[in-house]
């Protein structure tokens, strides 16, 4: 059928007759004669295609499974593993994203294909990720707000790009803490920490300076030994990069624990709380900052 206007080299049934043996859009109008496949030309046949109410669950597009296979093998599935084995597809992260999505898409009922969690037959399986040192500096922060929030500080997060990574509310008013890590030790063993950063208006090529000691108050320092140190920026004023190790005094705690298999990575690190730390600890209120037991040392002994 046309109508007056109508700008068509094809009509209704030329359509039926491509649609029905094509497996794409693209198929189709090229069954049609029509070379350029644009967007807009196949709008053009989508249009047409539902006033027809033509049915094109057999196309496959750039897939090897239509939407019929895909609505059998849901059906008759019970795991997603199956549903993928069904339409000869290689069982993988991305294949399974598209075909989870296109099962959506087509408002497939899925349900029935949650995979079963194992249960674990020991609590050794419970959870036996290994830790990757590489993602402490993923996690620094996020130690940094428990083991202050555990003596009493309110925590927050800076809405927008800040020098300092936590607003701390202390007794002696609000601290901002900028959030450092060191996962590994240099050549010669020791802990170089890096404090500088980058300035905000240079590509990540650009060198590293000091922070200004007026835009931040404490620097919270979590290194691959699970040692704590909180120091005071007055203290690192001007400094790009220290030494742990020179900055004993301001040794707070150890989490070596959630670091390494639950025993200090660190036989030889100091089991006294520091001069600076009874002082940050005092602040909270502590009449006796030695029984606060969070940092947990080798052998459950405790700061």
């Amino acid at each position: 059928m046309t109508t007056p206007g109508d700008r068509r080299t094809w009509n209704d049934e030329e359509l039926r007759e491509a649609v029905r043996t094509s497996r794409s859009w693209r198929a189709a109008a090229r069954a049609l004669g029509l070379k350029g496949t644009s967007a807009g030309t196949v709008r053009t046949l989508k249009r047409h295609a539902s006033r027809l109410e033509l049915d094109t669950s057999h196309f496959t597009g750039q897939r090897r499974w239509s939407d019929q296979q895909l609505r059998e093998a849901v059906t008759m599935a019970s795991r997603w593993a199956d549903v993928l084995a069904g339409l000869g597809v290689i069982d993988n992260g991305e294949n399974r994203v598209r075909i989870k999505a296109h099962a959506i898409r087509l408002g497939l009922e899925c349900a029935h294909l949650k995979s079963a969690q194992p249960q674990p037959t020991s609590p050794d399986e419970v959870f036996d990720e290994p830790v990757r040192p590489e993602m402490l500096r993923y996690s620094a922060a996020a130690l940094a707000m428990a083991w202050l929030t555990l003596r009493g500080c309110a925590v927050a997060l800076p809405i927008e790009p800040q020098a300092y990574d936590l607003l701390v509310t202390t007794s002696k008013g609000i601290q901002r803490v900028q959030v450092k890590s060191c996962a590994s030790r240099n050549r010669r063993g020791y802990w170089d920490v890096g404090i500088g950063r980058r300035p905000y208006t240079l590509d990540k090529s650009a060198g590293k300076m000091p922070y200004d000691p007026e835009s931040i108050d404490l620097f919270f320092i979590v290194l691959g030994d699970g040692s704590i140190y909180v120091i005071p920026s007055s203290v690192l004023a001007g400094r790009k990069s220290i030494s742990a190790e020179s900055y004993l005094a301001y040794r707070v705690g150890d989490a070596s624990s959630l670091l390494g298999s639950g025993t200090s990575m660190d036989a030889d690190a100091p089991r006294r709380v520091s001069a600076y730390a009874r002082e940050f600890l005092g602040i909270r209120g502590l009449v006796d900052p030695e029984a606060f037991a969070f940092d947990v040392y080798a052998g459950r002994e405790a700061v």
